[in-house]
């Protein structure tokens, strides 16, 4: 048995290599995930996060995210089975090793939709994925695509683009990320991002198609 959970875990770690996926909220993440899990259906998967909050209405544990207490949360990173994790408004959030292994297992790409604290978190395990970071093409821009959303307060929003600037200086450190796309033109950071992904996709579709 312990042969066999060996060798489950091994061919899980064996899988597609991961892609950790970061940038401040307006520089477009969402929009071109979108682009790419309709272009590449089935070769793309989520991992499910944990958290310490109570689910909300209609939340399912498991798939929504893996709720736990804080205890186990804090046991199960102190023994090193969390890739990144992070803490917001009283609660822990944070991605399992085990969660990114199950979508590898399935022969997918799995994203990662991480910030900066995480993206460095990431950098000291053995994941070993591909790290893309995407920008607005300036603080201006990103301002003004989050003001005429209306979602966010004043508050709210110079927190955001406080949290922006700061991402955008980390992520001039060399070697940090595989790939700095500003997505200024919507196709143009689209072709990027699959430029970048390409080889992992292909190797996907080819394991698929054998």
């Amino acid at each position: 048995m312990y042969v066999r959970f060996i060798s489950r875990l091994f061919s899980a770690m064996a899988g597609p290599r991961p892609v950790v996926m970061s940038g401040p909220s307006g520089a477009g993440k969402s929009t071109l995930l979108k682009k790419l899990l309709k272009e590449f259906d089935g070769v793309f998967g989520f991992s499910v996060s944990h958290t310490t909050r109570s689910p909300r209405p209609g939340e399912e544990n498991g798939k929504d995210y893996h709720y736990v207490t804080r205890e186990v949360m804090q046991a199960a990173i102190a023994n090193g089975e969390f890739v990144e994790n992070a803490e917001f408004s009283g609660n822990m959030y944070g991605t399992s090793k085990a969660a990114v292994q199950a979508v590898q297992a399935k022969n997918l790409i799995c994203i990662l939709d991480i910030d900066m604290q995480g993206v460095k978190n990431i950098k000291r395990t053995d994941l070993n994925p591909i790290y893309v970071s995407i920008q607005a093409p300036s603080m201006d821009i990103l301002e003004k695509r989050l003001r005429d959303r209306k979602t966010e307060s004043e508050e709210s929003l110079q927190k955001r683009l406080h949290a922006a600037k700061v991402d955008v200086e980390i992520s001039k450190e060399p070697g940090l990320f595989d790939a700095i796309i500003i997505n200024d033109d919507l196709d143009a950071a689209y072709g990027k991002l699959k430029d970048t992904l390409l080889e992992e996709i292909q190797k996907v579709r080819d394991t698929n198609k054998s």
